[in-house]
């Protein structure tokens, strides 16, 4: 039975505990109690495989979160022990050459690029330029080959401690045995080879394997971490 204004209880009645059924698409109006009941749960206008679905990513969100965290944990460590671990090119070992670039006013043109495995593709060295007077020797040695290789003449110089320096394309003004100083002359930028005209190509070994020669100049930036939030 309705009520009439008159009626006190309509006025003393809290909106919430409204119960209004459904007409002509009005939506159903419950109380809270009412909306954590069962029956409001089957009330749920949502489509049932939508709420399980809704009810099986959460659970399978809780099941992972360990994982995930494990992965992430393990992922940090991994590039932190990166960071933190000294690379061979970031520090002059110990009775390395007093080098320096073989061409007076030269910079470099085309950096180091360390090759993947001992076949791999990569420039095993530095190209540098403008080459405009006498090509010097980089630090003091012994010049190791001094000749014609393949398309280009080149010039090696060993330095001692399993260092060595080549440079090329040179026409070469020294031979194989004698021993030089750093910024002696020992010839002239030629042609040939990868490097474009006016420019050496330089490259530099430690034990037979190529390193990157600005590590002798002190230019290779060491690695930093830093942090991460």
């Amino acid at each position: 039975m309705g009520c009439r204004d008159v009626d006190r209880r309509c006025r003393i009645e809290p909106l919430w505990a409204r119960v209004v059924t459904p007409t002509n698409g009005v939506p159903h109006q419950h109380s809270k109690n009412e909306t954590s009941s069962p029956a409001a749960a089957r009330r749920d206008p949502s489509p049932v495989g939508e709420r399980d679905a809704r009810a099986d990513h959460v659970a399978e969100h809780h099941r992972l979160m360990p994982s995930i965290r494990r992965v992430t944990l393990a992922l940090v460590a991994a590039a932190t022990l990166v960071l933190l671990t000294p690379l061979r090119v970031d520090a002059v070992p110990d009775g390395a050459p007093d080098w320096r670039l073989p061409a007076e006013g030269a910079s470099v043109v085309a950096a180091f690029e360390a090759p993947a495995h001992d076949y791999g593709a990569g420039h095993r060295g530095i190209d540098i330029g403008p080459v405009a007077g006498p090509v010097v020797a980089p630090a003091a040695g012994v010049v190791a080959f001094a000749g014609t290789v393949v398309d280009r003449d080149v010039v090696t110089i060993d330095h001692g401690g399993g260092w060595v320096t080549s440079v090329e394309p040179i026409a070469p003004s020294v031979a194989v045995g004698d021993a030089v100083e750093a910024g002696d002359p020992i010839g002239t930028v030629s042609t040939g080879g990868h490097a474009p005209a006016g420019t050496l190509h330089v490259g530099v070994r430690l034990d037979g394997e190529y390193v990157n020669p600005l590590l002798l100049l002190g230019r290779v930036p060491r690695a930093i971490l830093l942090p991460c939030c």
